[in-house]
Parts: C-alpha cells; structure tokens; sequence
C-alpha cells in the first residue's frame, strides 16, 4: 500500500494491463507514467525514477480484521455467486506466472509465499515453510535489526524494526496471540501494530518495515541475489 500524494499532489491510478516480470504495472491518470507495484517506483515516463511513500499495511483475515476493527468498512467488487478465477489449479501449478520466470532458483516451490523485505540494497525473503514453525524471526538486514512476527492461522506477516532508543532488542513470543516479549527489558509488545502495551518501554513503538507477501517467483525476479532465511 502506498500514500497516492507526491510533493504536495495527489494522483490517482489505475491497472495498465501490463506486467513486468508477471509483477502488475500501474499507470497514473495525472502524467500516463508506469509504476511498478512491488517496488512502487516508476519506471516510465514524466515521473520515472519517483518513489510512492510506503504506507503500513498486512495480508489477514476478514475475520480477524473485524476483531480489531469491528467499524470498518470494506468494498465488496464481486457478485452473488462469485468465484476466484485461480481457485481451481493456479495455486498447486508449478507455472511462473502468465509469462514465465527471468531467474531460475529451484531453493523453494515456484509458487511457494515468501514474506520479501528490500533494505538499502539488500533483499531477502522469509518462506511462509519456515516461518510456520517460526513465527518470531530475530534478524539483521545490512545493519538494520529486524523483527518478522507471522500468524499461520491468517497468513497474517510483519516487519518491524527492533531497535528503540539505539538498542537492539531481541523478541520471543507473548502468552497472548500476536504479541511478543523483549528479553531485554520485559516489555510486551502488539506484534502488529509494534507498540509497547506493557513494561518498562509502553509508550515506545517499533518502526514498521515495508515488506510484501509474494509468490516465490514473483520475488526472485526482481531480486535475484535475495537472501533466502532458513536456508
């Protein structure tokens, strides 16, 4: 998700119907200039080169949104007897997408989801296989201690930064679901939203990380010298 305002001007877009690297493109309707969804980057025309501000977002249930958000509203595109177009072979395939993969890496499924992070000019990805049997990752990209919390159950992945007031905390899981414990000062935390509920640094709240949950292929096309955690 990303903040449709740059440098004081707010743009709208649409679906181009173009891909790149079976990654959707964007356009806007202010210029006509294509913005690649994954890195929300432009990548032609009057605005290329300009960066989209990342705005915190997670894959989840609807369930499990309403218990978080019982006011919320959502809009419904679909129909009375709707049905998901990839819903019957798409997902078990092993085919790369409508035009095939750029970077062969036989490391995981094709189709496998992976929980991607790009930091500077490192990439790495966090495979929903290893992060259903470990669900708190303590990790460091390039210098940046990150915290990976994943709810199998929603398929629900984010990524905070772990370093608050320039200590690097090290986080395990809390008693209570999606919450997460410091070893370093006891503090409990909301493994979501990042913030400090109770102990010694409640106030505090963890930066938010962009990250996106993608098919396998999808990722290490973009980022073919991605890191790949738990392998």
């Amino acid at each position: 998700m990303y903040d449709r305002e740059i440098n004081g001007k707010e743009y709208s877009f649409g679906v181009s119907g173009k891909l790149i690297r079976n990654v959707l493109v964007m356009y806007d309707r202010q210029t006509n200039s294509f913005w690649s969804q994954l890195l929300g980057e432009s990548i032609e025309g009057e605005l290329v080169g300009t960066k989209l501000e990342f705005v915190p977002s997670w894959f989840t249930t609807w369930e499990e949104w309403q218990a978080m958000h019982p006011d919320s509203l959502a809009l419904n595109k679909g129909y009375a007897g709707a049905q998901d177009p990839y819903e019957y072979g798409y997902y078990d395939s092993p085919d790369a997408g409508v035009i095939g993969e750029t970077i062969q890496d036989d490391r995981l499924f094709t189709k496998e989801f992976v929980v991607g992070v790009e930091l500077g000019n490192e990439a790495v990805a966090y495979p929903f296989s290893v992060l259903n049997n470990e669900p708190i990752v303590n990790d460091t990209i390039g210098e940046t201690g990150v915290l990976v919390v994943f709810s199998e159950g929603s398929a629900s992945a984010v990524v905070h930064d772990r370093t608050v007031n320039g200590q690097t905390l090290t986080f395990s899981a809390g008693t209570e679901p999606m919450t997460v414990v410091d070893a370093e000062t006891g503090t409990v935390w909301d493994g979501i939203s990042g913030q400090a509920i109770e102990g010694e640094l409640v106030g505090s709240t963890l930066g938010r990380i962009k990250s996106t949950t993608v098919f396998w292929f999808g990722w290490k096309d973009f980022f073919p010298d991605t890191g790949l955690y738990g392998f």
